[in-house]
């Protein structure tokens, strides 16, 4: 019975996979004709050629049917204590770094940080950060290195398991490249040297360790369990995990047969269905909460002809240019020709995961990695950046596994240049791991960060909101002025730039535009506590009681449960009766 082009092209994609025998398994075919189709597809020549790179490793040596996890890491361990040392190496001059941006109001300035109960309030998801915050802050206290540290052993985690998979689905020498890479790239490091970019390291490793599991269960069903536990802990670390059951069905439509065993998918897709609906019903708060925060109205949606081009080109040209990192990727409204050069890389990018959908599953897969895991921030609903270095930590795996695979094959096609190629990858390899050295500088104190950041994203007015608060902290008042009013000139709705600009005119003596600028910080926001209670401060120093008392008591209103106005309230009110 003749072969059907469904059968050949099965056969043709995984040729230099699987043996004649294990084809003729999978497709419940006599080995014999596979082997003639493979005969007079390809001759004895192209066969002959395509065994050899069997052998040399082109595609992974290790058969996953005798494959013991035990084993592997002991005989593995000299790799996986370079990679320990590795990470830390690339990390260790981040340990000492302050609280900076929002580790301040979550972790440094949160009454309840101490508070178990507010720590798992948060509807599950979310909730392993909170907890891990809560025993820290219990057994150290408010000491940021150890709020660190917890980044950097689940980022050492998470290369671990990219070394094991990558040895799995490719080769070893593929998996210790990506594996390195993964440890020292600096785009990285908004997520791991960042203290409040824990949820994506966290979940990062529990979606690696689920996604391990589950290839691993293939041969052992009571690995399916941690599979399905490690998938509920990453939505426990957010709620961006609800790509994985995609993930999975791009490996079995790569690697295995999904029409087989599309069942295995079946839990985990039920688990992200629920956590689909939970988001979809938090949709609103999320928009709100951006709103009030970012002074700016959320409404309407990204244009995904924009959106979509812009995030993947700046994302791969990050990677593989790491110059412009930056807490606030701003910098995005281009001319018509940088549009058309991101669009172009855009495309680049699609053809070749097109080429690999039609030529090498192998790389089909890992850049399908790299656009599914982006893809719950690629929506065009206004919830997410349309860039943000941390949304890219897991899905960077993708691309620099696709780059070991790239190196692997010219180290395999040119073997008179392996020396050169060698030389060249650990160049570069210094090079991030420098960059990443470089980078954690930045995050070393709220200085370091805004006036970093203002350097690479001028046009994010809070970015001048935080660079005004810096000179104003250090006594320079002229220039703390010029941030708050430039904050304030790229969005004259920013009612926190217009108290922070009164602050300012206050220590400065001019006290007409300190009124002025508190005034019109209440106008945009009314529930500005701080401007009532410095407005009443203002005109109790005036002598000007009434509007002192009147001022205080919407400030009492707004926050009832602050003791310290409830505190300036009554002195005020004694004074008016003396």
């Amino acid at each position: 019975m003749p072969l059907t082009s469904q059968q050949k092209h099965y056969i043709k994609k995984n040729v230099q996979r699987y043996s004649p025998e294990e084809i003729a398994d999978k497709l419940n075919l006599p080995s014999g004709e596979i082997h003639r189709y493979i005969k007079n597809r390809w001759g004895d020549k192209k066969i002959k050629k395509m065994t050899n790179q069997m052998a040399e490793g082109s595609l992974s040596q290790i058969n996953l049917s005798t494959f013991r996890l035990r084993s592997f890491l002991s005989e593995n361990i000299n790799y996986f204590i370079f990679l320990f040392v590795l990470v830390f190496l690339s990390y260790f001059n981040s340990l000492s770094n302050d609280f900076v941006s929002d580790d301040i109001a979550t972790i440094l300035k949160n009454p309840n940080i101490g508070n178990l109960g507010s720590a798992i309030s948060t509807f599950l998801i979310g909730s392993i950060h909170s907890i891990l915050d809560f025993l820290i802050y219990k057994i150290f206290g408010l000491n940021p290195i150890f709020f660190r540290i917890i980044n950097i052993l689940f980022h050492l985690g998470s290369v671990w398991i990219i070394y094991i998979l990558a040895s799995l689905l490719v080769n070893k020498k593929v998996g210790i490249i990506s594996a390195c890479l993964f440890a020292v790239h600096p785009i990285l490091t908004e997520s791991v040297a960042w203290i409040s970019g824990a949820p994506y390291v966290l979940y990062g490793f529990f979606i690696l360790l689920s996604f391990l599991t589950y290839i691993l269960s293939e041969n052992n069903k009571k690995v399916y369990y941690l599979s399905i536990a490690s998938f509920i802990f990453a939505i426990f670390s957010s709620d961006k995990v609800l790509f994985f059951p995609v993930i999975l069905i791009a490996y079995e439509f790569s690697f295995c047969n999904l029409k087989k065993n599309w069942r295995r998918i079946i839990p985990h897709g039920l688990i992200s269905l629920a956590l689909i609906i939970l988001s979809i019903t938090r949709i609103g708060t999320r928009v709100v909460a951006i709103s009030q925060i970012n002074y700016q109205q959320n409404e309407g949606f990204y244009n995904p002809l924009t959106q979509i081009p812009t995030a993947i080109s700046t994302y791969l040209k990050l990677m593989f240019w790491p110059q412009g990192l930056t807490l606030y990727q701003t910098e995005l409204n281009f001319s018509l020709e940088k549009y058309i050069f991101l669009l172009a890389i855009f495309v680049g990018f699609m053809f070749v995961l097109f080429y690999g959908w039609k030529k090498n599953r192998l790389l089909f897969f890992w850049l399908s990695f790299f656009i599914i895991t982006l893809s719950p921030t690629l929506t065009p609903l206004k919830i997410s950046w349309i860039v943000a270095e941390r949304y890219v930590y897991l899905g960077s795996i993708g691309i620099f596994v696709s780059m070991a695979m790239l190196l692997n094959w010219m180290l395999e096609k040119h073997d008179r240049y392996k020396i050169p190629l060698y030389s060249i990858s650990a160049i570069i390899l210094i090079a991030l791991y420098a960059r990443t050295i470089a980078r954690n500088v930045d995050w070393k104190n709220e200085d370091n960060l805004w006036i970093a950041t203002v350097k690479t994203s001028p046009s994010g007015p809070n970015i001048h909101n935080n660079v005004g608060d810096v000179y104003a902290r250090n006594g320079d008042f002229e220039n703390a002025a010029k941030e708050f009013s430039k904050s304030i000139e790229i969005n004259p709705n920013y009612g926190d730039a217009y108290h922070n600009l009164a602050n300012t005119y206050k220590a400065m003596g001019k006290i007409d535009l300190a009124i002025e600028n508190y005034n019109k910080a209440l106008s945009i926001n009314p529930n500005i506590w701080q401007s009532r209670q410095n407005l009443a401060g203002i005109y109790y120093e005036m002598g000007d009681m009434k509007k002192a008392e009147e001022h205080m008591k919407q400030a009492v209103k707004i926050d009832p449960n602050n003791q310290n106005l409830q505190q300036n309230l009554s002195l005020i009110q004694s004074s008016m009766k003396k």
